[in-house]
């Protein structure tokens, strides 16, 4: 795998993340977070299809690997509903 496709995969991540933010209505930190909550969610996405026995949806190939994008966003969606309940929340 080439930088350039390391780094369009990362800038997939991210976007994947900044929409499962933006479905959960909880966002917390800028754009390495939502990388990380991409890459996270397509690993937890992934994960949750194989136990259903559901293939991938949608998926993008750069440099020969495979990105799920539909399982990325679900498994950051997940992934963010839950840090949203165990984050304490202010009380002003």
């Amino acid at each position: 795998m080439t930088l350039s496709g390391f780094l369009l995969l990362l800038l997939i991540a991210g976007i994947c993340g900044s929409v499962a933010q933006a479905i959960v209505g909880y966002s917390h930190g800028g754009c390495l977070v939502s990388v990380v909550l991409g890459l996270v969610g397509a690993v937890l996405g992934t994960w949750l299809a194989k136990k259903v026995g559901i293939g991938e949806i949608l998926a993008v190939s750069v440099g020969g690997q495979t990105f799920p994008i539909v399982w990325s966003v679900i498994g950051a969606a997940l992934c963010v509903a839950i840090l949203s309940f165990l984050r304490p929340r202010n009380r002003d």
